[in-house]
């Protein structure tokens, strides 16, 4: 079977030559909460030289960590103004780490005993509870990428957590020829997928945040069925061999991972951060996709 690979590139590396040659890279993904040193113009004409199709991944209504908070602390800023009934549970750590809030102020959260570590700047949050409200949706760095993007003729965008048909609608008000593939990553959007199938974009089954937000671990089986259901040409993406960024041979269980994701119907895989900070690990990575794919 044919597989393809969308790269999540880190906008300085030194190896992009290399991965944007292998065979099934089809693409590369910018994920926007990457440091620049110019802003988000300068990163897009890096990464426009490769020729590879390039997404810009916009952070939308995710919730974010807005500053950094060093222990003991009891307070948090995020990326957006929210509403929900308290006391609730926050997620942090991909869901290892559980903090009781007690109390919510626009963008403040007050925790009742916070993660025993330093929580840095572009952590993601996690409130999994169906009184949430999240205001508005695009962030002031996801619009300025969207205006360099314009400036400079360029029209991929990968939107985060989609949940409804204005999520897409907000994007090409700023960019009205944007092709825009739908992340799907909670339960909202896995509703959403259901409903409008793949009408509004092709979809995106976001394992990294999706994970956490199906609440019980084994869920996520389903969850990624429900998006290739809605879209059999979706893409898969995140915690696809993870285990090759802190060792050179994968473990058994990321190979049996990604040969159900394949038995399922995925043939386009997005490898996230963890695996492609680093030449090796993308390359090995890379490699693995396509000897699985050929059987």
């Amino acid at each position: 079977m044919k597989i393809n690979a969308i790269v999540t590139v880190p906008p300085y590396a030194s190896f992009l030559d290399e991965v944007a040659a292998h065979p099934i890279v089809s693409g590369f993904r910018l994920n926007t909460v990457m440091p620049l040193k110019d802003g988000p113009r300068e990163a897009l004409e890096r990464l426009t030289k490769f020729n590879q199709p390039l997404w810009i991944d916009l952070k939308g209504r995710q919730l974010r960590v807005a500053g950094a908070a060093i222990p003991p602390f009891t307070e948090l800023r995020l990326s957006h103004r929210i509403k929900v009934n308290t006391p609730v549970d926050a997620y942090f750590s991909d869901g290892n780490e559980r903090a009781r809030i007690v109390a919510v102020d626009g963008d403040r959260i007050i925790l009742e005993d916070g993660p025993r570590r330093l929580v840095g700047p572009g952590e993601s949050v996690n409130i999994m509870h169906p009184s949430l409200e999240i205001e508005g949706t695009l962030t002031e760095t996801d619009k300025a990428y969207l205006s360099a993007m314009k400036e400079m003729g360029l029209t991929k965008v990968m939107l985060s957590y989609v949940e409804s048909a204005a999520d897409v609608e907000e994007v090409k008000s700023l960019l009205p020829n944007a092709e825009v593939l739908l992340k799907i990553e909670t339960q909202r959007g896995l509703e959403f997928a259901k409903k409008n199938k793949s009408t509004r974009g092709h979809l995106v089954a976001a394992r990294g945040d999706l994970y956490v937000e199906v609440l019980r671990p084994h869920k996520i089986v389903d969850a990624v069925k429900t998006v290739v259901q809605a879209d059999p040409k979706a893409i898969v993406a995140s915690r696809i061999f993870d285990s090759l960024g802190w060792t050179p041979v994968p473990v058994s269980a990321d190979i049996g991972d990604v040969a159900f994701l394949m038995e399922i119907g995925y043939r386009t895989f997005m490898l996230g951060d963890t695996v492609c900070l680093k030449r090796d690990s993308i390359i090995e990575a890379l490699n693995l996709l396509e000897q699985m794919g050929a059987g």
